[in-house]
């Protein structure tokens, strides 16, 4: 009975917890989300803040087995619309950065992490077989 529950909402609670800690961490400590920011959009604050709520939004959604359909497919699209910034990092990214998040190691492996996490919000989107 255990397993099964784990099964039908385990990644679903999961990505909540992920996008849960992401959305706090962009509150909390906006500056290290500052560089993500295309300068083409003027001041990084309202796009961190406006995305850290984007983020506790879609967990909270996919927290709730009614709201989830609509979580996971929203948290797919705030994924695919972040992609520019974390691609905005690792062009920015140096080795002398103060933050390791902006060492080019990180920022670069950070860029394709981002499909399969799309595809993990897919799945949670798909409605359940059960």
């Amino acid at each position: 009975m255990l397993s099964d529950a784990l099964r039908r909402h385990g990644p679903a609670l999961a990505l909540a917890a992920l996008l849960g800690t992401s959305g706090t961490i962009h509150l909390r400590r906006p500056g290290v989300f500052r560089p993500l920011i295309p300068r083409a959009l003027g001041d990084p604050d309202p796009w961190v803040l406006g995305s850290g709520l984007a983020e506790l939004a879609c967990a909270a959604a996919l927290v709730v087995p009614r709201t989830r359909r609509l979580g996971g497919a929203a948290s797919a699209a705030l994924l695919v619309g972040v992609f520019p910034g974390n691609v905005t990092m690792a062009v920015r990214s140096r080795p002398d950065a103060r933050s390791w998040t902006g060492r080019p190691v990180v920022a670069w492996a950070r860029l394709p992490l981002q499909a399969p996490l799309v595809a993990w919000a897919l799945r949670v989107a798909r409605p359940s077989t059960t």
